[in-house]
C-alpha cells in the first residue's frame, strides 16, 4: 500500500532504477536524518551508505490522527514504513483473541513480518496522533537487506537483536565494578590455546607421567585410536590412585584413570566450563569437536577474576564449618552475581549459577545440621521448589522446600526429622533466604511427608482441582532433589507426568489459572504501568511464561523443571515454529535479566524486589520490554486456543 493519498513526499535522491523522480534534498538536510535515525537500531549500526540508501529511495508521509494507514483489506505490504514522529497503533480483527492490540513509536520500523513474508497484514494499523513516516518500497528494501548485514540481521532477528543490544547496555552499566577480565560467554574454542596432551589406555604409567612433568601440565587425558576421550589422569589423582595402592609405573594407564571424563564441545562457553567444574568438583575440562578430542580447558583458563570466582566461592561453602561461616559466605554469592552481569553473561547462565550457589550453601548447611541433629540424610531427600526447582533463582529470593521422608518412619524419627528441618529453615534465613511467608518449608509438617503421602497429595490435587490445588501445583510441581535420596523425587515426577497427562480436565484448569494473569499492555498496545508508574516484572511478566512452560511440559510428559528447556522442549512438539518458542525463551529471560538488574541495584532485602518504574528505563530496554510483553500475550492466546475451548 502507498503512503496516503495526497501526503506523501520524496525525500531521496533521483531514482536511477526508473522509478519516479524527486527533487535532490540539501546536504543539511541529509544529515539532519542521518543523525536522527542513527539514534535508533539497525540504522545505528549500518554503514554510511547503506543508510544513505535508505534515504534516498525513502518517501515522507504524514497521517493525521485517527487515519488507517494499513489493514488487512488493503493487500499484500508494498513499503516498510520508519516512524519519524508519533504512535501508531495495531488492533486485531474480530476473530482474533481479545486484546491483541500493540503500539509503535518513533524509531520502530513495520510491519517487518508481512513484509518479509510477502502477505497483508492481520492488523489494521491506526495512527494515534500526528504521524510522520519514511516508507520504503519492499523492492528496496531486498536491495539493502542483501547489502547491509545489519539490516538484514535487524529484520530477520528483531526480537533477539533488540535483546543483545539490551544485554551489551546493561554490561556496560555494570563494567566499572568489574573485578574479571574474562568473560564466561566466551566459546571453549577461544579459550584452546594447543593440542592437549593425550596418550591412549596402553600406555604406562611411568611414559605419561615422564610426558606430563616434560610439558609442565598437571593432567594427562586418555583416548582411543578415534582420538575419543576415554578418561583423565590428573596430579591429584596419582597419590590415591598409584602411589598409595603402589601400583607399578608399567601400568597402563587405562587401569588406574578416572572413567568416565566429563566432557563439554567447543561450543559451549566459558561459564558452562565452570560450572561443569564447580558441580563435579574437577579442575580440568576436556573439550571434543565432532566427538573428537580437540583441547582441554583448566580451571586456570577460566578466570582472571582478581578475587572471586565460581570456583573459589565453591569451595568456601563446601569448606564452611560453622553456620557463621555460612553466614559471611553466602554474601559473596551476591557480589559474584554482580561480577557477572559486568562480563555480560546472560540470564540464563546467571540464575542457573546463582541457583547452583545457593544449592551447594543448602547442601553443606544440611550436613552440618544433619551431623548436630544425628539425622541420616541419605535416607530423605531435601526437595527444591518454585524458582530453586526451576534453576531460576534471582539474588531476592525467599525459600520453598521441602522433604520426602521414608514410607514406615516412627512417630518419633518424624518428630526429630522436623526438628533437624526446621533448624535448617532458620539457618537458611540467618545466612539471607527469607522464612516463606506461605510457609511452604521442609519444618512444616505439611511440608515433611513420606513417599506415599506425597504421592496421595498430588493424586489429589490433579484428581480436584480446587482453586487451592491449583496454587499448590503452581509451586510444587517444579520440585527438584537438592539432597539425599534422590530416587524418590525422580518416582514421584514420574508419577506426577503420568497423572497430569492423564487428566485433562486439570491440564484445562491449569491453563484457565494462568490465564487470569495478564501482561501490562493497554488497550492500544502500550505499557500499562500503575498509579506509581511502576511494573511487576515477576506477576505481570515472567509468572506468565513459567506458568505456560510448567503446563505444556506436564501436558507433553517432559522431565525438565527450568522454564527455559520445557519451552524449548515442548514448541517442537506443539508444532511451533522455532523462531516462536526461542522469542518466548528470550522474551522470558530479558524479563529475568531486568528482576536481577533492579535487585543487585537496590539489595535482596528490598521493600519491592520486582518492580521497576517504567520511565527508568532506557530507550532499547523500554522498547524490548513492550515487545515481551507482547510476546507473552501471543504465548497466552495460544494457550487459550489449546485449552480455551
Amino acid at each position: 500500500m502507498s503512503p496516503s493519498s495526497g501526503s506523501a513526499l520524496f525525500i531521496g535522491l533521483p531514482d536511477q532504477a526508473g522509478g519516479g523522480h524527486a527533487q535532490t534534498p540539501s546536504g543539511s538536510l541529509f544529515a539532519n536524518l542521518r543523525q536522527e535515525l542513527a539514534r535508533f537500531t539497525p540504522f545505528s549500526e549500518m554503514a554510511p551508505a547503506d543508510l544513505d540508501f535508505f534515504l534516498a529511495h525513502a518517501r515522507q508521509a504524514y497521517y493525521a490522527p485517527g487515519e488507517v494507514m494499513l489493514g488487512p483489506d488493503s493487500g499484500v505490504v508494498s513499503d516498510l514504513f520508519y516512524i519519524r514522529q508519533g504512535a501508531v497503533t495495531g488492533k486485531r480483527g474480530l476473530a482474533e483473541l481479545e486484546g491483541g492490540a500493540f503500539q509503535y513509536e518513533a524509531g520502530d520500523l513495520f510491519p517487518v513480518s508481512a513484509v518479509l513474508a510477502a502477505r497483508a497484514v492481520t492488523a489494521t494499523y491506526t495512527a494515534m496522533s500526528d504521524v510522520f513516516v519514511l516508507s520504503l518500497p519492499v523492492a528496496r528494501m531486498r536491495a539493502l537487506a542483501q547489502a547491509s548485514p545489519a539490516f538484514a540481521d535487524f529484520l530477520n532477528r528483531r526480537v533477539l537483536r533488540f535483546l543483545d543490544l539490551s544485554r551489551q547496555a546493561l554490561q556496560v552499566a555494570y563494567a566499572s565494578q568489574a573485578l574479571a577480565e574474562q568473560t564466561l560467554e566466551t566459546p571453549l574454542s577461544e579459550l584452546m590455546h594447543s593440542p592437549p596432551l593425550s596418550c591412549l589406555t596402553t600406555t604406562s604409567l611411568r611414559e605419561a607421567l615422564q610426558q606430563m612433568h616434560h610439558h609442565g601440565v598437571g593432567s594427562m587425558l586418555v583416548r582411543d585410536e578415534k582420538n575419543e576421550p576415554l578418561g583423565i589422569l590428573s596430579r591429584v589423582d596419582v597419590l590415591g590412585r598409584v602411589t598409595l595402592p603402589g601400583i607399578p609405573l608399567e601400568t597402563p594407564i587405562g587401569a588406574v584413570m578416572v572413567s568416565p571424563v566429563h566432557v563439554l564441545t567447543h561450543q559451549h562457553t566459558a561459564g558452562d566450563a565452570a560450572l561443569l567444574m564447580s558441580r563435579q568438583g574437577i579442575r580440568h575440562v576436556p573439550v571434543t569437536r565432532d566427538g573428537a578430542l580437540a583441547g582441554i580447558v583448566s580451571e586456570r583458563d577460566l578466570f582472571a577474576l582478581q578475587r572471586l570466582s565460581l570456583q573459589q566461592v565453591s569451595a568456601s561453602i563446601r569448606n564452611a564449618r560453622d553456620l557463621d561461616t555460612l553466614k559471611l559466605v553466602a554474601q559473596d554469592i551476591r557480589r559474584f552475581a554482580r561480577n557477572l552481569v559486568s562480563q555480560g553473561v546472560q540470564a540464563r547462565q546467571l540464575t542457573a549459577l546463582i541457583s547452583h550457589l545457593n544449592d551447594v550453601l543448602t547442601q553443606r548447611l544440611l550436613e552440618l545440621q544433619a551431623a548436630v541433629h544425628g539425622v541420616a540424610l541419605d535416607r530423605l531427600c531435601w526437595l527444591a521448589l518454585g524458582s530453586e526447582g526451576r534453576d531460576e533463582q534471582t539474588i531476592a529470593t525467599d525459600q520453598d522446600n521441602a522433604l520426602i521422608l521414608p514410607d514406615g518412619m516412627s512417630v518419633a524419627e518424624r518428630d526429630a526429622v522436623l526438628a533437624f528441618a526446621r533448624e535448617c529453615n532458620q539457618a537458611l534465613d540467618a545466612c539471607g533466604y527469607p522464612l516463606c511467608k506461605g510457609g511452604i518449608m521442609a519444618g512444616n509438617p505439611e511440608c515433611c511427608l513420606s513417599l506415599q503421602e506425597w504421592r496421595a497429595r498430588f493424586a489429589r490435587w490433579i484428581a480436584h482441582g480446587a482453586p487451592e490445588d491449583l496454587l499448590n501445583a503452581s509451586i510444587y510441581f517444579d520440585f527438584r532433589p537438592l539432597a539425599g535420596d534422590a530416587e524418590q523425587a525422580r518416582a514421584l515426577r514420574t508419577e506426577v507426568g503420568k497423572a497430569a497427562q492423564g487428566t485433562p480436565r486439570f491440564l484445562k484448569q491449569l491453563a484457565l489459572n494462568a490465564l487470569a494473569r495478564q501482561p501490562p499492555l493497554n488497550w492500544v498496545g502500550g505499557i500499562a504501568v500503575d498509579e506509581g508508574g511502576f511494573i511487576d516484572l515477576k506477576l505481570q511478566g515472567s509468572a506468565i511464561f513459567v506458568d505456560a512452560a510448567r503446563l505444556y511440559a506436564l501436558a507433553m510428559g517432559l522431565d525438565d523443571t527450568s522454564t527455559r528447556e520445557r519451552l524449548l522442549g515442548s514448541g517442537p512438539l506443539l508444532g511451533v515454529a522455532a523462531t516462536e518458542y526461542e522469542a518466548w525463551v528470550r522474551a522470558f529471560e530479558f524479563l529475568q535479566m531486568l528482576r536481577l538488574q533492579i535487585q543487585l541495584q537496590g539489595g535482596a532485602h528490598m521493600a519491592h524486589p520486582n518492580r521497576i518504574a517504567l520511565d527508568s528505563l532506557n530507550d532499547i530496554d523500554r522498547r524490548i520490554l513492550k515487545e515481551a510483553f507482547r510476546v507473552a500475550r501471543s504465548l497466552q492466546q495460544r494457550m487459550a486456543l489449546d485449552y480455551g475451548r
